[in-house]
């Protein structure tokens, strides 16, 4: 279930749990076997719901105080609080609020995880190609600046690598553009297109902290591919802000 973890804490007592999941321990079936979190991939809601309640067990939340996003492949970024959790349609949310773990659902794209432990401000973000050349970090940086973000780290996990990601000439070139670490090369030598490394350019380019996860989805038969298989489901990167435990 867990692809990658880890926790960061503070100096105000506060804490962050970062979370990268797998395809593995869930009940969903077919293409979509067996930890499938999507909602919008043509499996079974029933199954779909079972998922997301174990995910919430392992990361230790009550299943209701999952943060999911409608992603629409853009760049906007929600706040989001206690009070109002659902954040609508948006690739990315940002929260101050305790116990609420923000989902970024992924298949292919990059997942990022933002986070400044001290001033206790949290962000996923949704970063396919479209977002990492809309420079959608940006946006979530500068939305976690106004909550008084400052010495902010970020987690990248696994999405399809640069020789994986085959596109056509003028789409890399457009996105070496926006990012040069974008531009890569194919298994087959053909033009591709690395949004990882697009989106951790960004990052270290405004400063911030960056722990690569490694993984390429097409790669590994323990992540889901849109890409491999487009009845692919979809696995997720978590963040939570907690009260440092004792």
């Amino acid at each position: 279930m867990l692809w990658w973890q880890d926790h960061l804490t503070g100096t105000g007592g506060l804490r962050v749990d970062r979370v990268f999941t797998d395809r593995l321990g869930g009940v969903s079936s077919g293409a979509m076997t067996s930890l499938n979190l999507g909602g919008n991939v043509g499996d079974d809601p029933v199954l779909v719901e079972e998922n997301r309640g174990r995910l919430a067990t392992a990361i230790g939340v009550p299943r209701e105080r999952l943060v999911l996003m409608n992603q629409v492949h853009g760049r906007d970024v929600q706040i989001v609080t206690s009070a109002m959790p659902d954040p609508g349609a948006c690739d990315g949310t940002v929260t101050t609020s305790v116990d609420l773990a923000l989902v970024v659902l992924v298949a292919d794209c990059t997942p990022v995880l933002l986070a400044d432990v001290d001033a206790g401000v949290v962000a996923a973000v949704h970063a396919g190609r479209p977002g990492m050349t809309g420079r959608i970090v940006n946006v979530a940086i500068d939305r976690m600046r106004q909550l008084g973000g400052r010495r902010l780290v970020a987690a990248v996990g696994p999405s399809v690598c640069g020789r994986c990601y085959e596109v056509p000439a003028q789409m890399r070139d457009a996105a070496q553009q926006v990012s040069p670490s974008a531009r890569a090369v194919s298994w087959t030598g053909t033009p591709a297109i690395d949004v990882a490394a697009g989106v951790v350019q960004q990052l270290h380019e405004r400063g911030v902290e960056v722990t690569w996860v490694p993984g390429c989805t097409r790669e590994s038969h323990d992540l889901f591919s849109y890409r491999e298989d487009q009845q692919a489901g979809r696995q997720a990167g978590v963040i939570v802000l907690r009260t440092a435990r004792a």
